[in-house]
């Protein structure tokens, strides 16, 4: 990699990781003054940092462009993109969104803050992790990576986190002493390091992966995904409990029906996603009894400190 490449992708590799401006100061529900004058309420998204903040608002605005579209009495918004895992978990606590699209562990954490899921993002069989690394690396079997550094988004990053090291953990190699964990805060961080050679291997899930070779089709064509895990259950769309009932309704269908019209097909092969799936907070019990088993048998999940 010559000088001038590196100081290319250098920069890049800033931009995918920066921060986004200040966490908003307003908890309460908010009226935009386009919906004032309207006489429409305006419902707020928020959206886990499966990109960085200008590509996150990039990918989701034509959703939320359509939800508001499609009713009288609403506007949407998505909620100032958090920079990394911690913000919008934070977000999540301070019950600041009406609604969530979160991934299946924040989703149990939601459920404890009030808000419920109407829908499942995308298939399940898309929801498991990728290992990338280099094509020109030495690394062929998991056990090469002892001893060596790994990048994940987040600790909490089921898919890109949980799930990887869970799958390590099967192949004999203890992840919380014989390879170095980096948590580098997004899903294009965690692939940027490996294309740096920051790390032997970093981990991400199918949809950023796809994003990352559209987006970045020469810095992609330098690696390659050396193994995947298997899935378990997609990203949620979750409503707060003090969303009116109708509201709720109206935006689940809303969901459910993308897949069937040109628009809704477009909006979702923007993001990555083939369509929304019925789901409600039940379908998610798979991933409390998968996350105890990874507890007792590899770490605590809340912040990745033990």
């Amino acid at each position: 990699m010559n000088i001038f490449k590196k100081l290319i992708v250098t920069l890049l590799f800033t931009v995918s990781v920066a921060g986004c401006n200040p966490e908003p100061q307003n908890r309460e529900p908010q009226y935009g003054k386009t919906a004032q004058q309207q006489g429409k309420q305006n419902y707020m998204l928020a959206v886990h940092p499966l990109y960085n903040p200008q590509k996150l608002i990039q990918t989701y605005q034509p959703l939320v462009d359509h939800l508001s579209k499609q009713s009288n009495s609403i506007t949407f918004e998505i909620v100032e993109p958090s920079k990394d895992y911690s913000s919008f978990e934070s977000k999540i606590r301070d019950r600041v969104p009406h609604f969530l699209l979160p991934n299946p562990w924040q989703t149990l954490e939601a459920m404890k803050f009030g808000y419920t899921v109407i829908a499942m993002a995308g298939r399940a069989e898309d929801f498991k992790g990728t290992f990338i690394v280099r094509r020109d690396s030495v690394i062929t079997k998991p056990s090469d990576l002892k001893g060596k550094a790994v990048s994940y988004p987040a600790a909490t990053a089921l898919a890109a986190c949980i799930m990887p090291q869970y799958f390590l953990h099967k192949q004999g190699i203890n992840v919380t002493t014989q390879i170095e964990n980096r948590y580098v805060g997004s899903q294009e961080s965690s692939i940027m390091n490996v294309y740096l050679g920051s790390v032997a291997a970093g981990v991400t899930w199918p949809i950023p992966w796809r994003s990352f070779q559209k987006d970045h089709p020469k810095e992609a064509a330098e690696l390659k995904v050396m193994w995947e895990t298997p899935h378990l259950i997609n990203n949620s769309f979750m409503v707060r409990n003090d969303v009116p009932v109708e509201i709720r309704e109206q935006i689940r269908t809303h969901l459910l029906q993308l897949h069937t019209t040109p628009e809704g097909r477009s909006i979702l092969a923007g993001m990555e996603t083939d369509r929304f799936y019925p789901a409600s907070n039940d379908d998610y019990e798979i991933v409390r009894s998968y996350v105890a088993q990874f507890e007792r048998d590899v770490r605590i999940v809340d912040g990745g400190k033990k």
